[in-house]
């Protein structure tokens, strides 16, 4: 019964989808593609809406999968709902990625990678990020983000 899957898997066309790159992602590209996010996460530590609305796309969002104690719950931001979480004296948010993955072709790009998200130094949550970005007018820009969130096994390294 195997074999002829394996068979069958090795005489599929090849064609629908590209392969992977490896981690880290050696392009000149994914500095540029970084650049949104990485100002993103600067305008959220520093409270700042306007800064988180400078770095997306109007038309996209965030949305987050959170584990609960009853399953997961599904949260979906507009981009100002999400920006006007990030006020001026709120507490100090910071968001680190590990290891992203980084997939472009040509004016879009993806994101991929563990996070963890602390507040005042202390672990909040953690999981992974999705970013998927677009270039237009050569500046890339964050269209959506979609992230997991969970409580147990973060850490601040």
């Amino acid at each position: 019964m195997i074999l002829p899957l394996l068979l069958a898997l090795q005489s599929a066309p090849s064609d629908k989808l590209p392969p992977a790159n490896p981690v880290p992602y050696a392009d000149p590209d994914a500095r540029a593609v970084m650049a949104p996010i990485d100002a993103l996460f600067r305008a959220m530590a520093a409270n700042d809406g306007a800064g988180v609305i400078a770095q997306v796309r109007p038309e996209g969002g965030a949305t987050a999968m959170e584990q609960t104690a009853g399953g997961s719950r599904l949260r979906h931001y507009s981009w100002p709902e999400f920006a006007a979480l990030f006020k001026p004296g709120g507490p100090r948010l910071e968001e680190r990625l590990s290891d992203p993955a980084i997939e472009v072709d040509g004016d879009i790009a993806m994101v991929w990678a563990p996070y963890t998200l602390t507040m005042n130094g202390k672990p909040l949550h953690c999981g992974t990020d999705h970013f998927d970005l677009v270039r237009d007018g050569g500046r890339w820009t964050i269209l959506n983000v979609t992230w997991s969130s969970r409580t147990t096994g973060c850490s601040t390294s």
